[in-house]
């Protein structure tokens, strides 16, 4: 599999926006932005330059309009941060980092039975 550009957590906003949208103009992105952050556009578009230079996005130029569209599957990018994630802190043990929400009551009642549903799920399905 080949390595997917590292993104921030800044930039990663951006994306959940284009992912959702795309195709998306850089005025539509950022309106939505501007909703939910406090940043500026100048901000937004400096986010979106550096993800096309990353090749996180790809664009077309439409008249003075560019249009944005993911390069990176959101489902790829978040496997991938995950399985980093999951690596660095826990050695690439999942048992042990469930443990350690289970343990800290992380977890709430509805999470835990919902985790319960898929492991009881995931397991007849093998059989």
């Amino acid at each position: 599999m080949t390595a997917l550009p590292q993104i921030s957590e800044a930039e990663y906003e951006v994306m959940k926006i284009v992912w959702k949208y795309a195709p998306i103009n850089t005025n539509e992105i950022t309106e939505k932005l501007l909703k939910t952050t406090a940043w500026s556009p100048k901000t937004i578009q400096t986010l979106i330059k550096r993800l096309v230079t990353k090749g996180a996005l790809s664009y077309e130029k439409q008249g003075r309009i560019f249009v944005y569209t993911p390069l990176v599957r959101e489902n790829e990018y978040v496997g991938q941060e995950s399985r980093s994630f999951l690596k660095r802190f826990y050695g690439g043990d999942i048992t042990a980092m469930l443990s350690a929400y289970i343990e800290n009551d992380a977890l709430s009642e509805a999470e835990f039975e919902q985790l319960r549903s898929l492991l009881s799920t995931r397991k007849n399905k093998e059989k």
